[in-house]
């Protein structure tokens, strides 16, 4: 199993003064899966990698990384595992051929066996030719595939990705997720964190929400939008006249009977149901409201677990 992780706890301080950010985790990851790890800032999510690599010390629970125990084998696990930081650590002074061998050195892989290697890592990156490149003249989007490619040097059971595609455009996160589509055809395991929830749900053969420390979800995506969301979703928002000025007032009057349960999130009223028509045929004689009308999705339900509140 690439990782397996049993009542996961850790406490920073001690005595009164004790601040426990992990509560209890369980994560179980399959061969050729990919798993994503969600949750606000200050989940958890971090802390939880940081053990798991045996680079933080855990208070409490068993960890096993590629089939071998964390913390007291860490070090052997970690050469059997690729990890995408969320900030690139590239090296300015090289360029993208000289980082991938440089970095295979870490793991102490003959050069001989790494540079012919290299041109096929750079155009799975979709870098081809970029070998005497300087990482100064990349782009966003290259670095972050150069990356991608430098996690891939050791051949890993599991790749840990940490929200690979932040920052980049639609282009350079369609590249990437067609490459992690086909790193798990070939068998290789990914944990996935990333607060985008439609990268979550196009990726993720499961999933975990985790919040406060403790997992308050765990399943496939479909299958944990079904357990937690009304099926349709009625976005409204814009001006009313029937006696309030916005969505928030429409929605005092008429939410509660024309839905099963209604949200307000600034200037919108997200109204969930299983059935939209009766709410779309009245919506349709309110002139000055516009409408949104989809299927749940991934981000509803996290946002339901976890609160629409900013985190800081």
């Amino acid at each position: 199993m690439p990782l397996q992780i049993d009542g996961l706890v850790k406490r920073f301080g001690s005595g009164a003064d004790a601040r426990e950010v992990v509560r209890g985790i369980d994560l179980h990851l399959v061969p050729g899966e990919c798993f994503a790890l969600l949750g606000p800032n200050g989940a958890g999510k971090t802390t939880t990698l940081r053990c798991a690599l045996g680079l933080t010390g855990a208070s409490g629970g068993s960890i096993h990384l590629c089939g071998l125990p964390v913390p007291e084998q860490a070090r052997e696990a970690r050469a059997r595992v690729g990890v995408v930081p969320q900030i690139d650590s590239l090296d300015p002074d090289f360029t993208c051929a000289e980082n991938l061998l440089i970095f295979a050195g870490y793991f102490g892989i003959p050069e001989r066996d790494i540079r012919p290697r290299v041109p096929e890592l750079l155009a799975f990156a979709g870098l081809e030719g970029k070998e005497n490149a300087r990482i100064q003249s990349l782009s966003g989007g290259m670095k972050r595939r150069l990356t991608l490619a430098r996690a891939l040097v050791n051949k890993p059971d599991l790749l840990i990705l940490d929200e690979p595609t932040t920052g980049l455009d639609p282009q350079a996160r369609h590249l990437i997720w067609e490459r992690l589509r086909r790193l798990t055809a070939e068998g290789t395991t990914i944990l996935l964190t990333t607060h985008f929830m439609d990268e979550a749900e196009r990726l993720a053969n499961r999933l975990a929400i985790l919040d406060g420390g403790r997992i308050l979800t765990q399943g496939s995506p479909r299958e944990v939008i079904a357990e937690h969301i009304e099926p349709q979703v009625v976005e409204v928002f814009g001006e009313w006249n029937g006696g309030g000025t916005g969505a928030a007032a429409w929605a005092a009057e008429h939410a509660t009977a024309l839905s099963k349960r209604c949200e307000i999130s600034g200037e919108t009223a997200f109204c969930y149901t299983d059935d939209a028509a009766p709410l779309l045929a009245h919506l349709a004689h309110q002139p000055g409201l516009r409408t949104l009308h989809r299927p749940a999705n991934l981000e509803d339900v996290f946002l339901k677990l976890t609160g629409r509140e900013l985190r800081d």
